[in-house]
């Protein structure tokens, strides 16, 4: 089938839209509320083309393509449909672009600078809306909403939470939590997917920058940062690097210019998580104990089923996520190395999840009414202090990060990925049961971007069914279909955000698939050529155990490594 797009001849496929047969086309034709993938709700109008024989402009995310059309995507009609929609748009939105964490990254400023809206056409008394900061994680700032519906989608079609909609009509209607609650009483599980489809700056995670850059300037405070395995393949896009540069030696040099006085890996912790899962798993499965076992490291998933299927709690692993792993043996072991009081640290992650804001302040999370973490930062949040402080990731030398937690395995850098905990996991564990490395280490059942990888593993006469699930709304099909006897898994991988890691919700906002592809690409090649594949023979891992762990599942790790969750009743 063919159609005519600007004099242009194209192909189009049956049955789909006409957005999508432009898009493909290399047509550009801008949008608001248009998802990929998911049924076009057509809300926006943005995507108005003109189509021969035709009176009105239709929408062309929303309009089937039919043979030998002609459309017209830049008439001059459907130039002042755009530019109207947004003169429109702007006379109920803030003017503090100045201010605004989207600027210059911001859809609608965008739309403004290319329609050419010069001036403020339609006045008007403006919407009055209170910001929600109750969470601990993101910021509901309403008055810079316009009403796209795209953080209402994924919150319900993506993830499955549902913990926003749509409220009243007309020129009242706006995007609300249950009775107009705060995020923080709602079923929110801070996953920030809402955040990286927001085409303003109605949505941002809350920061923590002040807190940072008041400790490090503050003399009496050791200040301690930890890299989750992702950000080195994500943060350099905030500095124009290629997606998927792996930036780990320059990102270190740069926060040792920022003021930390240490800075770690998080992938080490992620093989101290292997270690103790792992054993978990082994014990559970000689010892007839809760089968599945779900991984722990995601603190959105962990929410979600807190929330929605506490009858699963058991199931979860009892293992802290690497950061708080990390974060308890910092003011443990190496506060007692270092004599330094515990409370004299100072500890920071970044992290590439806007959940892992709300973890660091659950009181499951520390002890002796001190917290494992004192602040958490994003990607967003540390490429800001970076250009805050004039730095250029482009102009510097890479340095090493600081042992003894900052020897990784490959393994740990897989955490990034989603089926990455899940492969590395399997790896240890087959050594632990047999006492030998696996023929094969990667599991190619268990990579790549599908929402839902299975597979089976056979590890010393025993067959284990594995699967790794992102995106929450998959992991609710995966949970409903286990607890109806449809799914025999003996071990479950869940992260909250899709693809995992690198693409949470506090990566880049605006990251395409190929960058994101990209991403998982690098992390690959990373475990392709490393040297060190297993958590297991990870010298650092080693001494830790040998020096104050003494073994997997022991009392100590018990006591710094492990938690435990309750079912959280919230409003919904």
């Amino acid at each position: 089938m063919y159609i005519e797009a600007n004099g242009r001849q194209i192909e189009a496929k049956p049955g789909e839209m006409v957005l999508d047969a432009l898009n493909r086309a290399g047509v550009k034709v801008p949008t608001l509320c248009h998802m990929a993938g998911l049924f076009p709700s057509g809300a926006c109008r943005m995507c108005v083309v003109e189509i021969e024989g035709m009176n009105g402009l239709v929408p062309s995310c929303a309009f089937p393509v039919q043979e030998g059309m002609k459309i017209k995507t830049h008439s001059p009609r459907a130039i002042r449909a755009r530019k109207t929609i947004v003169e429109l748009l702007l006379s109920d939105h803030p003017d503090d672009c100045l201010y605004c964490v989207r600027n210059k990254n911001c859809q609608l400023q965008d739309l403004s600078e290319e329609l050419g809206v010069r001036q403020r056409r339609y006045t008007g008394a403006k919407s009055e809306c209170n910001i929600d900061t109750s969470s601990p994680s993101i910021v509901r700032d309403p008055a810079k909403c316009i009403l796209c519906g795209k953080c209402v989608r994924v919150c319900e079609e993506i993830q499955g939470v549902s913990a926003i909609d749509f409220a009243k009509r007309g020129s009242k209607a706006h995007i609300a939590t249950a009775f107009d609650m705060g995020l923080n009483v709602s079923s929110c599980i801070n996953c920030g997917q809402c955040i990286m489809v927001c085409p303003t700056g109605a949505l941002r995670e809350t920061s923590n920058i002040k807190e940072v850059m008041d400790a490090i300037h503050d003399p009496n405070k050791f200040v301690v940062v930890q890299h989750a395995p992702s950000i080195s393949v994500t943060v350099g896009e905030e500095f124009g690097l290629k997606p998927g540069t792996d930036s780990v030696g320059i990102m270190t040099a740069a926060l040792r210019r920022l003021g930390f006085d240490r800075v770690f890996d998080t992938s080490f912790s992620a093989d101290l998580t292997i270690m103790e899962e792992a054993a978990e798993l082994v014990h559970r499965i000689k010892n007839d104990g809760v089968l599945p076992m779900f991984t722990s490291c995601s603190p959105g998933w962990i929410k979600f089923v807190e929330q929605f299927y506490p009858e699963f709690i058991p199931n979860l692993s009892t293992c802290k996520s690497p950061q708080e792993m990390l974060g308890a043996i910092v003011k443990s072991y190496f506060a007692e190395r270092e004599g330094f009081d515990p409370k004299q640290i100072f500890s920071v992650s970044i992290m590439p999840c806007t959940a892992k804001k709300f973890e660091a302040e659950r009181p499951e999370m520390g002890r002796h009414g001190i917290a494992d973490l004192d602040a958490v930062l994003t990607t967003r949040e540390l490429a800001r202090i970076i250009k805050m402080r004039g730095l250029d990731l482009n102009d510097m030398q890479p340095q090493p990060t600081d042992t003894p937690f900052g020897e990784r395995s490959s393994a740990g850098k897989l955490f990034g990925v989603s089926g990455g905990v899940m492969e590395a996991a399997i790896r240890t564990a087959h050594y632990m049961i047999t006492g030998d490395e696996m023929d094969e280490m990667q599991v190619k059942d268990l990579r790549g971007l599908n929402g839902i990888k299975e597979s089976t593993i056979k590890v010393a006469g025993i067959e284990l069914n594995v699967a790794a699930v992102s995106g929450l709304g998959n992991a609710r099909q995966m949970l409903d279909d286990i607890r109806a006897g449809k799914k025999q898994i003996h071990f479950m991988e869940v992260m909250t955000c899709p693809g995992g890691c690198i693409a949470g919700g506090g990566q880049p906002v605006g990251a395409r698939l190929d960058a994101i592809k990209a991403r998982m690409k690098s992390l690959y090649e990373i475990d392709r050529d490393s040297l060190l594949v297993t958590s297991y023979n990870n010298k650092y891992i080693k001494k830790l155990y040998d020096e104050f762990l003494e073994k997997p599942l022991g009392h100590r790790s018990h006591e710094l490594l492990h938690t435990h969750y309750a079912q959280r009743d919230v409003l919904m």
